[in-house]
């Protein structure tokens, strides 16, 4: 079993910026393809960015690009979403993701969930 755990979440202003931060539980992480998603009430969970196994191979949602960047340390067993220029469409639960990865590809798909942490961008 996988635990991840996100934090970095806060209420801020449009513009500023966070850095939302996932341990994952298993000291073998670096197999493991990573993804950040969102949600607001009464919505479905949206793919925001995704990092494959070494951290080589990135992909994000269209919404996202150019403002957020996602990395990862796998000595720390640790993957971050570095979010920039903040806009009030951007709050939302953040979670993190994981699955175990036989090829160093993006992932569409998880099958590990964090509990998520909250976004709030004030205008």
């Amino acid at each position: 079993q996988v635990q991840l755990v996100e934090s970095g979440g806060g209420l801020v202003q449009t513009g500023d910026s966070l850095r939302l931060s996932c341990v994952v539980s298993r000291r073998t992480a670096s197999t493991y393809a990573m993804g950040w998603f969102r949600q607001t009430p009464g919505k479905e969970r949206e793919f925001v960015a995704a990092i494959s196994r070494s951290g080589g191979n990135t992909h994000y949602a269209d919404s996202v690009k150019g403002r957020f960047t996602i990395s990862r340390d796998n000595a720390k067993t640790t993957v971050y979403l570095q979010m920039n220029s903040l806009k009030p469409e951007d709050t939302a639960v953040y979670y993190c993701a994981a699955r175990y990865a036989f090829h160093d590809d993006i992932i569409r798909e998880y099958n590990y969930w964090g509990q998520g942490t909250q976004v709030t961008v004030s205008s």
